[in-house]
């Protein structure tokens, strides 16, 4: 998604709607948690004046990305709008800013990193399935079982050693 600024000048005061799809395999050499990703559709505007270029994006796609609990694919859809702004000059530029602002290096704009940037930053640190069963996932394994509190409580067990131990205890707590 590249664009010269000649070509963006004819688009002045009519301003430019686009609508592609982006193929960005390279984001899994980027980010090794990317199993794949899907053609990325990005369509949007763009505002041109003679000082400044304004994309208003919209971005959806799918990528598979592994299961925080148990590395199974899991299916992350990309939903994203942002609005970049491409500047000649940074005398407008104010640092209190909340823009994303990128100066235009030579004579093309090029998105493709931007969205690039911009997915990336989209995916969670933790993905989890929806339809993966946690408890029954990690209840138990060898030589072990996970049980709650409560469970402990109800399943208080008396070591046959102090069985005639306890018996005395409760004839005391039964007769105060």
């Amino acid at each position: 998604m590249k664009w010269s600024m000649m070509q963006l000048q004819k688009f002045r005061n009519k301003g430019l709607t686009f609508n592609e799809m982006v193929n960005l395999e390279s984001l899994k050499d980027r980010d090794p948690q990317i199993r794949t990703i899907s053609p990325i559709q990005v369509f949007g505007t763009a505002e041109i004046d003679s000082k400044k270029v304004t994309f208003h994006l919209h971005i959806k796609g799918e990528l598979v990305l592994p299961s925080t609990r148990t590395l199974e694919d899991v299916q992350f859809p990309i939903d994203i709008q942002s609005t970049e702004i491409f500047m000649y000059e940074t005398a407008e530029y104010n640092e209190d800013s909340e823009l994303n602002l990128h100066i235009i290096h030579g004579e093309m704009i090029d998105l493709t990193p931007v969205i690039e940037e911009l997915i990336l930053v989209e995916i969670p640190m933790q993905v989890y399935n929806e339809e993966e069963n946690v408890p029954s996932l990690f209840s138990s394994g060898r030589d072990w079982e996970f049980t709650q509190e409560a469970d402990q409580e109800k399943q208080e067990k008396i070591d046959p050693r102090f069985a005639e131990l306890a018996k005395l205890f409760n004839q005391k707590n039964s007769n105060k």
